[in-house]
């Protein structure tokens, strides 16, 4: 079966797998936005060649299912840190939209150039796309340390914006 078939034939169970989510005691709409993230994260592994077919060309419902339980667990942990807003209750007439990028970026500039070398370029090297983990076993230092420097950098940045 082609890439495209196993697409489609998963795309074909859109009302499951919204029932699935709604399942776990999630809303319609939480339950939709759940499934997006299911095809976001399955599509590129399809592509890739995971087969998640049975051999009577039937999806792995078990399969599909544990990625979906995994997505609510996800989103259930970060929830307490989301702040959800209904775009009809905002009033975009206060809103200032102008914002001096160049200003901004001097700012950054400025901070990164006053903070010790360590933590400049760990910040640097993770922001310019390196992954935490590549850069953990290039460099022999430990994850949770170089993850703890970035978001530490990453965190005075933004309080600082």
């Amino acid at each position: 079966m082609s890439n495209k078939e196993v697409i489609l034939l998963l795309a074909k169970k859109h009302k499951t797998w919204i029932d699935v989510v709604c399942s776990f005691g999630c809303s319609r709409s939480l339950s939709e936005d759940i499934v997006q993230e299911m095809y976001i994260k399955l599509l590129p592994k399809i592509e890739n060649g995971l087969d998640i077919i049975y051999h009577d060309n039937d999806i792995n419902y078990y399969y599909v299912y544990k990625v979906l339980k995994t997505l609510f667990i996800d989103l259930k942990r970060k929830g307490k840190n989301i702040t959800m807003i209904n775009f009809d209750d905002i009033d975009y007439n206060k809103i200032d939209f102008d914002v001096d990028y160049d200003e901004a970026y001097s700012k950054v500039k400025k901070e990164l150039n006053k903070m010790f070398w360590y933590d400049r370029k760990v910040f640097e090297i993770i922001n310019d796309g390196e992954s935490i983990a590549d850069f953990s076993r290039n460099s022999f230092i430990e994850y949770f340390s170089l993850y703890n420097t970035y978001r530490k950098v990453k965190d005075k940045l933004k309080k600082l914006i």
